[in-house]
């Protein structure tokens, strides 16, 4: 079921939505561009509105993948931003982890402080018994299976991992590949991100998403372990029913595609997955009626594609060649050098 109404007015995305119960209200919080966005409601099933900004930091961008836990009558939000004082990973990937702070959970979340270098990624603030643990989304480029992986790390106190992360989640299968040689070198990126941590009786589950949020194959698996053991840094995960077997919780259905990156909440004894997802059409239609001065697509795609569609054929800017090719790499995720990119295409048409 839809949540979020879709406000053409407001509109900044609704994905990566993390969950948060508190005082009696319901909170989502959403990756967005500019800032970290945020709905409230009263009632887990219905009457959810938009609330808006609730943490940004001026000059920087993708704010992406927020996770909030309420500590001590404080709010800590976790989350990437692309930064540019600090060196990339192998990938020229700039997302780096920060944690802000905030008195109530509509924020603003301030003081923003970078806790991981990149690519950091995809958190998972946990508290239990043992302490408070993150759960965060890395890239490596070792092994049979180079990509995204997850990892976690003990927390020494809210704004300083211990730095010593164990790999918990890596990828086994093809199902799980991101993108097919990548870097042009034979080999193919694999992704296993959007961690989400839970426990059920001596049972811990550890959810993720595999593959690419941007294929209609994006989908939601998950791990287990049974164990009475309660640091999390030492908790074996095994893949569910093995690693060798692709078994998705959810995945593209009859009416949406993309579904992944979710968090958990538990209500009257049932748990609920929370996830994005988009509805086959939606896009397209949503174009029609915007009619955008220019098109950018990835170099997996041409003019010649959008003009054979019955609905992108509609559109002005492909019947009058306003349409542009760039690297795929652009599109792997949003970043201020897209955004520079499109202003300059802009002003060319």
């Amino acid at each position: 079921m839809h949540l979020l109404k879709i406000d053409k007015d407001h509109y900044q995305g609704q994905a990566d939505p993390y969950i948060l119960k508190s005082g009696g209200r319901y909170y989502i919080y959403v990756t967005g561009h500019d800032a970290v966005y945020a709905y409230q409601s009263e009632n887990l099933f219905e009457g959810w509105e938009y609330y808006g900004v609730v943490m940004t930091v001026p000059g920087l961008d993708s704010f992406w993948a927020p996770s909030v836990i309420e500590l001590e009558g404080k709010f800590y939000m976790y989350n990437s931003m692309e930064i540019y004082n600090d060196t990339p990973d192998k990938g020229g990937h700039r997302g780096a982890m920060h944690v802000s702070v905030a008195d109530n959970p509509l924020g603003p979340f301030e003081n923003a402080r970078q806790i991981l270098h990149p690519f950091s990624i995809d958190s998972h603030i946990v508290q239990n018994e043992s302490g408070l643990f993150l759960f965060y989304s890395s890239n490596r480029f070792e092994g049979e299976r180079i990509g995204t992986c997850i990892y976690v790390d003990r927390m020494l106190d809210p704004f300083t991992p211990s730095g010593n992360p164990v790999l918990v989640l890596e990828p086994t299968l093809d199902e799980d590949i991101y993108r097919r040689d990548r870097y042009k070198k034979g080999q193919h990126w694999h992704t296993i991100e959007g961690a989400f941590y839970f426990r059920e009786g001596d049972w811990h589950y550890l959810m993720y998403s595999g593959n690419c949020f941007e294929q209609p194959t994006y989908y939601i698996g998950y791990a287990r372990a049974k164990t009475d053991e309660t640091d999390l840094t030492k908790i074996k995960f095994e893949k569910y029913p093995d690693e060798n077997t692709y078994h998705p919780v959810l995945k593209a259905n009859e009416f949406e595609e993309g579904t992944g990156h979710h968090s958990m909440i538990k209500q009257d004894g049932q748990w609920y997955a929370v996830y994005h997802a988009r509805d086959y059409g939606y896009e397209k239609e949503y174009l029609v009626e915007f009619q955008p001065d220019v098109i950018i697509l990835n170099d997996n795609y041409s003019i010649d594609d959008l003009a054979a569609d019955e609905i992108y054929s509609q559109l002005a800017a492909v019947n009058e060649g306003r349409v542009y090719s760039l690297s795929s790499v652009y599109f792997e995720r949003p970043s201020g050098r897209l955004v520079e990119i499109v202003d300059s295409l802009k002003e060319i048409g």
